[in-house]
């Protein structure tokens, strides 16, 4: 099993960024937590955990609106 994160930009729409496999959700998600705020600087709004094609979650790279 491979766990990868896909990007989304505006509109929910496919963002570029950066390709990394993990062999499993707890890597991923620690690589998320290092990098989320350079991601949300090139524009990425919100990403999506995949174990090989099954989306685990979306999360938002967003603050939360006040």
């Amino acid at each position: 099993m491979a766990w990868s994160w896909q990007y989304e930009g505006e509109n929910g729409e496919p963002a570029s960024g950066p390709a990394e496999s993990f062999t499993s959700q707890a890597d991923a998600e620690s690589w998320i937590g290092q990098t989320w705020r350079e991601l949300a600087a090139a524009g990425v709004i919100a990403v999506l955990l995949v174990e090989d094609d099954r989306v685990e979650y979306r999360m938002s790279l967003q603050p939360p609106a006040e």
